[in-house]
Order: C-alpha cells, then sequence, then structure tokens
C-alpha cells in the first residue's frame, strides 16, 4: 500500500463542478507534477465538502483545511504555500464563524454528525478509507456477538425513528418483517429522493455509501433477509455508480454475499433505478416500480412487512435512517438515545434552502428550534430582509410564521403546528415572499407528481390549482377561500396515499397563517409582496425622474413614453410588469404600487 504526507479533498457536488471544480482539479494535478509532489499528494474527488455556495472547495488533510471560492489560478499559489512552505494559505480558508467541533466533524457547535460522519472526510469510492473510519465494525459485532433479536432490541432502546418522513419506529417496522411467516423475505432502501431543493440521501450515497451498505446488511440479519434492493433515482448517477462500485467492493472483500465473514449469514444488494416519478417515493409505489409495473400506490394493509415485494415480506427504510444503525451498534443506544427530545431520539439532516445566508446539507439533533437551524446555523436571512415563514416536510409540509421560531423541531412538534418533518427539506422565505404564490407553487409540483390512480388526487389537487392561478392572476372571487379549505380536506381525508393526503398542507398552513393576503388578493386585487404581475403596477415618480430615457430605451414592449429631460410615464395598460425598469433605473425613479 502506498502512502502519501497529504490528502486533497475536491468537491465534485454539481453545483460545485458548475463552478469549476474540474478545472480547478486538473490545476492542482498540473501544480504538483511541476513541484514533484504528485507521489507525496493524493487528489481525491469526493461529494460535497461545504455548503458549495463558495465552491469549488477543498479539503487538505491531515491538517483538515478547507479552502473555498477557488479558482485554477490560485492552484499555483496554494501548493507553494502549504506543500512546499507548509503554511495555511489563509486568503482562501472557508470563512469560520464559530469553532469546529472535532469529535463530531461539525462546522458549528449547533451542529452533531452521524450520518455525514464521513461525507467529505474519505473517498468515498475506496472501502479502505470507510474501513479505517471504523467501517464493518459493527457488521462484524452483530455477527459475532449478538442474536437478531438483540440487534432489534438495540434499535428499539436507542429510539430511531424512520427518516423518510413518517417517523415510524424502526425497530418495530423490523419485527414485524422477521416476524412474517413467509419466505423470502426482502429489503429495500428508499432513495427516491424527490422532493424541490431536498439532497440529502445523494450526499450520503455520493460520500458515504458503505454506511448505508453497512446499515441495510445489519437490518437484513435482524428481519432474516438475503437479498436487498436500493432504489435510487436515475436523476443521481454518481450515487448509483459510487453505489455499484460500493457493492462490488463489499462483495470482494466478503462483507457482502455468500456466508458473510465468515458466518452462515448471506445478504447481497443490486441497485434498481427510478424514473423520477415523485409518486415512487411512496413505498407500495416504489414496489411496484422495483417489481417492472407502474408506480402506483396501492391500499394498505396489507403492509410490506406482511406482503411486500413480489407479495412477501419487505422492510423499507430509507438512507439516512440505515447510515444511522452501524454507529448505533458502535456505540450503543444509550449514546444515541442522549440526543434528542424524549420521543424525538437523535439527529435529523436537512438541506437548507431558500432566502437563508447559508445554504446547504446540515445534521442537528432534533429538539433544537428552528430560530437555532435559521439564525444560528444558516446565518439568518440573505440581504438583510426580515423572516416571514418557514416550510418544513418538503412540498407536502406546511408553511409556519415568526411566532412559530422558537418550535422543537421534532416530529410531534411540528406535525402539532401544521406541518412535518417529512424526508428533511427546510425552505426558508423572506419577507417579500407572497404566500399565495408560494402555495400555487406547491401545489403545481404536487399536481404534475399525482399519478392519477385516484380521483381526490388526480381530480382535486387541478381544482385546486386552478383557484390558485385565478387568484394570483387578479380573477379571484368571492368563495375561493372557503371552496380551498372544503377540497384540501376532502383531498386530505380521501386520497389512496401520502402524496395526495399531503398535497393540500402548504394550502391549508398558508391559509391559517397568511389568510389575509389572500383576502388581499381577492378582495381588494393586490399583492401585498408586489409578487404577482397582475396585481401590481409600475410607476415612475415624478420628483425623482430625470428624463434620461434609460427605462424607455430599455422597456421590450414600448410602454414608457417621454421626452429627453422630461418626466416619464409608464403605460400600465401596455406594460408586461417585466421589471426591467426598475432595474436598470439609477435615481429609484420606478416603483411597484
Amino acid at each position: 500500500m502506498k502512502f502519501y504526507r497529504s490528502h486533497v479533498l475536491v468537491c465534485i457536488d454539481p453545483e460545485c463542478r458548475s463552478k469549476g471544480a474540474y478545472e480547478v482539479l486538473d490545476a492542482l494535478q498540473d501544480e504538483l507534477v511541476a513541484n514533484g509532489l504528485i507521489d507525496e499528494v493524493q487528489v481525491l474527488e469526493t461529494s460535497r465538502i461545504g455548503g458549495c455556495d463558495q465552491g469549488p472547495e477543498i479539503m487538505v488533510y491531515p491538517e483538515g483545511v478547507h479552502y473555498a471560492n477557488l479558482t485554477p489560478d490560485d492552484m499555483a499559489f496554494i501548493v507553494e504555500e502549504h506543500f512546499l512552505k507548509g503554511r495555511i494559505a489563509k486568503k482562501f480558508l472557508l470563512p469560520i464563524t464559530s469553532v469546529v467541533d472535532e469529535e463530531l466533524s461539525a462546522p458549528t457547535p449547533k451542529e452533531i454528525r452521524i450520518v455525514l460522519r464521513n461525507c467529505g472526510k474519505i473517498d468515498p469510492q475506496n472501502i479502505e478509507d470507510y474501513i479505517a473510519e471504523d467501517g464493518y465494525m459493527a457488521l462484524a459485532k452483530v455477527l459475532t456477538e449478538m442474536t437478531p433479536e438483540d440487534v432489534i432490541d438495540e434499535v428499539m432502546k436507542s429510539g430511531l425513528r424512520g427518516r423518510g418522513g413518517a417517523g415510524f419506529p424502526t425497530a418495530k417496522k423490523w419485527s414485524f418483517a422477521r416476524a412474517s411467516a413467509g419466505t423470502p423475505k426482502y429489503l429495500i432502501c428508499n432513495a427516491d429522493e424527490g422532493d424541490p431543493g431536498a439532497f440529502m440521501n445523494r450526499r450520503v450515497l455520493e460520500g458515504d455509501p458503505h454506511a448505508v451498505i453497512e446499515g441495510m446488511a445489519i437490518a437484513a440479519y435482524a428481519i432474516g433477509c438475503s437479498q436487498g434492493y436500493i432504489y435510487c433515482r436515475a436523476e443521481y448517477p454518481i450515487a448509483v455508480s459510487t453505489l455499484r462500485l460500493g457493492i462490488q467492493q463489499a462483495r470482494e472483500m466478503g462483507l457482502l454475499g455468500q456466508n458473510i465473514l465468515g458466518t452462515d449469514f448471506s445478504f447481497d444488494l443490486e441497485v434498481r433505478m427510478g424514473a423520477g416519478a415523485f409518486v415512487c417515493g411512496e413505498e407500495t409505489a416504489l414496489m411496484a416500480s422495483i417489481e417492472g409495473k407502474r408506480g402506483e400506490p396501492r391500499p394498505r394493509p396489507p403492509f410490506p412487512a406482511v406482503s411486500g415485494l413480489w407479495g412477501k415480506p419487505t422492510n423499507i427504510n430509507n438512507v439516512e435512517t440505515y447510515a444511522n444503525v452501524p454507529q448505533i451498534i458502535l456505540k450503543g443506544a444509550d449514546w444515541y438515545a442522549s440526543m434528542g427530545t424524549e420521543k424525538s431520539k437523535g439527529t435529523k439532516t436537512f438541506a437548507l434552502a431558500g432566502d437563508v445566508k447559508h445554504t446547504g446539507l446540515i445534521e442537528v439533533p432534533l429538539g433544537i428550534t428552528l430560530r437555532e437551524i435559521i439564525f444560528d446555523v444558516g446565518g439568518g436571512i440573505k440581504d438583510n430582509k426580515g423572516f416571514k415563514a418557514v416550510q418544513t416536510g418538503g412540498p407536502m409540509g406546511g408553511c409556519l410564521p415568526s411566532e412559530y421560531l422558537d418550535l422543537s423541531v421534532d416530529y410531534e412538534a411540528l406535525t402539532a403546528a401544521g406541518s412535518m418533518m417529512g424526508s428533511g427539506g427546510m425552505v426558508v422565505m423572506d419577507d417579500e415572499t407572497c404566500m399565495v404564490d408560494i402555495a400555487r407553487f406547491f401545489m403545481e409540483f404536487t399536481q404534475d407528481e399525482s399519478c392519477g390512480k385516484c380521483t381526490p388526487c388526480r381530480v382535486g389537487t387541478r381544482r385546486i390549482l386552478d383557484i390558485l392561478d385565478r387568484i394570483c392572476a387578479g380573477k379571484g372571487e368571492d368563495g375561493d377561500i372557503e371552496l380551498l379549505e372544503q377540497l384540501s380536506q376532502e383531498i386530505r381525508t380521501n386520497s389512496l396515499c401520502g402524496l395526495g393526503q399531503g398535497a393540500p398542507n402548504p394550502v391549508i398552513s398558508t391559509l391559517k397563517h397568511f389568510r389575509h393576503e389572500y383576502e388581499a388578493h381577492i378582495y381588494e386585487k393586490k399583492c401585498p409582496a408586489k409578487v404577482c404581475k397582475a396585481l401590481i403596477r409600475y410607476e415612475i415618480l415624478p420628483e425623482a425622474c430625470t428624463g434620461c430615457t434609460v427605462c424607455a430605451r430599455n422597456c421590450p414592449v414600448g410602454a414608457i413614453t417621454g421626452e429627453r429631460r422630461g418626466v416619464h410615464v409608464i403605460d400600465s395598460d401596455i406594460c408586461v410588469r417585466c421589471g426591467i425598469c426598475q432595474q436598470v433605473c439609477n435615481f429609484n425613479a420606478v416603483v411597484v404600487r
């Protein structure tokens, strides 16, 4: 085995690639060759190191130095300073506002990394890197020291709940599958991550695939299963290739396949790709897709633990759930249960997005408040604007206003507030967001993703979307609010699967907390946030206009008239509300009414 004095991990997340990560990588390797260091410094590709909002990024080990905002031209200076002179190139350091927790590899004191512990730290394509971080020790412990019942009991004591959204106790699910009489039994990892802006599963699969593979092997031992499937959407090609390589490496080392580690336990894995249907995140639709059928949900019961894949007992958990399992086995249930709340134990990953300064993937203990996530971890609202709402739970979650900022982030508290945990999407909105438009956006997504099998979801979501489109277009009518409430309740009560049942949540929550915005749209024909184009108009302030003609020359439809050095006027009948006039005006003379 070859040893290097330094390892450089280069982030190749799509966001960093779009900013030139591969060009940075090539320049780094060229500089190492030019300086005779290529045999001393190993360069590796990895998934997200940070938030990628300041990419391209690299991490240098063993020092753990994180450089960001890089260009190919910066590599010569970094190689000279860091690898030749042994000094940190401070001007390229990622700005850090808090102390790093070395034990847990967390970038802020609010974070605790269990699921993400190895992401950006190891080479995901090298199983030996994972083994060096105690990888597969938990599987060895399970196979040599524990019975299947012991494993289920330990996971039960830890309080681990399914991280896919519903929060059902993981060990209870395993015990149901183990108790089922049918054979063979199957194990599935739901990696069909479809929430807009969510990428928690993708990062784990791309950055630490063996944590999922090991967790699945432990679960398979617990329920008495010999075959597993990882269902991953085709839009994640790097995750799919990394998983397949990881499975192959595990087989070669005797960690998958027949008689694992010389025991009587046999288990193998296969990756199945989905075509990107959001509904296939629902477990019965997912199983139908694996079976080669159209991805549609089916009524329950029977539940998958009794009759799942090909009618056999099946256990389904998501990526994050399985990735927690090895650490629970290694460090014990008490260690895991020490984090979180009484009913919601451990940590949760979130994809923090929207109008927050520091977007990206975070992992925090359950029980943390929304305020701590948004303002301490996320850095607060961008451009010093005010906070308006946060949506948790993805497109089927609810929008919570400022009075909920001190709400504990756990399964029960979020549900009681009218939202949900979901798989971990969290969208922050500033005070210039139109909540009616937000509800319309998410309803458009869920309506488009409806499989169409049941009428309440297929027709009901279309009807709600039509009403929201009318309201945003300035054509709202008296009675629309009451009709939205009625339709939402009918869809929630009568839809077949979780997608339909949760589809009205953004409408229900925005009606509850921002009803005045709906009323302004319908009765006053105004958009308070000045977002809906049909309900706003642009005006030029006579006292501020200098007659420079810049607005008129840039108007794409010729809606602005006026003489040079004279006051200009916008014809609202011609104006298409594109906003270009406001963007080009240097005197703040154009305002939105």
